[in-house]
């Protein structure tokens, strides 16, 4: 008796009727495309949130270095691929940070905003006390010849010390308290009078053959001066943190891998790298969902879990590579101190740096 044959909808080939995947290509064989359908499709296709992310949830966040050890002896299907699970926790933990930058950047405008209003009230007090010193001058001009011939007027030395009084005004001085190396007092007047730019950069100190780095860097500073952009200069800054942490991440694996060269290739520690991230991240993730919209975390309970993300990183290692528990603990410092006191800054830093240029 011959069964009945079907066609399959992706790969077109022949299969028997009754089949609930397709034999050749795997594509379940009633697959209606319906919003769950669609919605599940895209969840398990890109973030492989299946059934493998809950068999490795509980690993992650309670068994250090399990994971990582696993994966290296060869348990490749079972839990969740490790770049495919910081990839997931890095989604989701950016989604909420968002919320903070959101509310960081508002409040960065406003500041902004009154800085720039305050700068406006200064330039009309500058503008003031120029009038004032050219006023005295202009007094000091006129009683010049009045105290030269003082004797012929007949005018004593109480007079000439009360005309003097006169011409000598004194105008407070204009202190700012910021820290431009340029004389603002000066931009100001050249912007309020609506001078080309040209002569702004040279009123900044940029010399007339600056190279395009150069050039670059006053146009930026320019631009800032104008508008104090902070909250840009900050949007753009932490828009570029994902994309520099796929470049931090390899650098911890090249950190451990300094410190642990014994202990396998450098896909090892990479393996081992991607799955801490996951932790840190997964962690961070839910102390910033808890104090945006539940409840506000003390700081003293804030300290710990940031101090239990070392002591994971400790008993990862010492997990995953097998060491004793004192070398564990110092090479862990070693890398912690490595990566948070040289590492981040530097690259937070250059990050910073380029914000400034690109905002």
């Amino acid at each position: 008796m011959n069964s009945k044959k079907a066609n399959c909808q992706n790969c077109e080939k022949p299969y028997e009727e009754g089949f609930q995947f397709c034999p050749n290509c795997g594509q379940k064989t009633n697959d209606e495309l319906t919003i769950g359908v669609l919605f599940y499709n895209t969840i398990s296709n890109y973030f492989s949130f299946d059934a493998r992310f809950l068999k490795s949830f509980i690993p992650l966040m309670f068994r250090p270095g399990y994971l990582a050890k696993e994966f290296v002896k060869g348990k490749r299907l079972l839990f969740l691929h490790p770049a495919q699970m910081y990839l997931f926790v890095a989604v989701i933990f950016f989604f909420i940070f968002n919320f903070y930058v959101r509310d960081s950047r508002a409040t960065l405008d406003e500041e902004m905003k009154s800085v720039v209003e305050n700068r406006g009230k200064r330039n009309n007090k500058t503008s003031l006390n120029d009038s004032i010193i050219k006023d005295s001058i202009q007094l000091d001009k006129i009683l010049r010849p009045i105290k030269d011939n003082k004797e012929l007027l007949g005018l004593n030395e109480k007079t000439i010390k009360e005309l003097d009084s006169l011409s000598k005004t004194k105008v407070p001085k204009n202190n700012i308290g910021t820290s431009y190396n340029f004389n603002e007092a000066k931009i100001d007047s050249l912007i309020s009078i609506g001078a080309a730019d040209e002569e702004l950069y040279r009123a900044m100190g940029m010399s007339d053959d600056a190279g395009y780095f150069n050039r670059k860097i006053y146009t930026q500073a320019l631009k800032f001066y104008k508008t104090m952009g902070l909250g840009q200069v900050y949007q753009t800054f932490i828009d570029s943190i994902p994309l520099a942490m796929f470049f931090l991440l390899p650098i911890f694996a090249f950190i451990l891998k300094l410190f642990f060269f014994r202990k396998g290739r450098y896909s090892h520690h990479l393996v081992f790298s991607f799955y801490y991230f996951s932790f840190l991240f997964t962690v961070f993730s839910i102390v910033l969902g808890t104090n945006y919209w539940i409840w506000d975390i003390p700081d003293w309970i804030d300290v710990l879990i940031g101090l239990s993300t070392f002591l994971y990183l400790f008993f990862a290692i010492v997990k995953f590579y097998g060491q004793n528990w004192f070398f564990s603990f110092v090479k862990t410092g070693m890398t912690t101190f490595l990566f948070l006191m040289l590492v981040l800054p530097l690259s937070f830093f250059i990050l910073g740096f380029i914000a400034f240029l690109f905002y």
